[in-house]
């Protein structure tokens, strides 16, 4: 047997062990997000109310108690996360959300929305207009000749 055949035989092999590693750790991930998916909709309230701003901002900056910041991965406390402030009955709160959410939240008007903790998972009813953000375009869309 050559030399390099020995040597792609090894890395071969190689491959196949992280390709197990990595099923096996996927598949424990994937049953750890099914039951904190289970537990955030038993913990689901729908809540009224007024959104004042909303950006997107490192969790450090972003106002929140220190025990989320603590209780993030050390890898995603660098991130940018959608941040919404809002007015709920009295008090003003600070509150992540999920992306799709994010878009649709229309700034300074209320909303019903469905809240687990300090993460606002959908939006149920806006009041007033929705405000759509303009759909953006495709690369080659700025090339194209338009039509008068």
């Amino acid at each position: 047997m050559p030399f390099i055949a020995k040597i792609l035989l090894v890395i071969l092999i190689v491959l196949a062990v992280i390709f197990v590693i990595l099923m096996f750790v996927g598949r424990k991930l994937q049953k750890r997000q099914v039951e904190q998916q289970a537990l955030m909709e038993q913990m689901a309230q729908t809540v009224s109310m007024l959104i004042i701003d909303k950006k997107k901002m490192k969790l450090k900056d972003a106002g929140l108690p220190k025990q989320v910041y603590e209780q993030t991965p050390k890898y995603l406390r660098g991130t940018k996360a959608p941040v919404v402030k809002a007015k709920i009955g009295p008090k003003i709160m600070t509150l992540l959300c999920d992306q799709a959410v994010f878009d649709i939240l229309p700034i300074k008007t209320e909303v019903k929305a469905v809240v687990s903790g300090l993460y606002i998972t959908s939006v149920k009813n806006i009041r007033g207009s929705v405000v759509q953000k303009p759909k953006k375009k495709k690369f080659l869309d700025r090339f194209r000749k338009q039509k008068v």
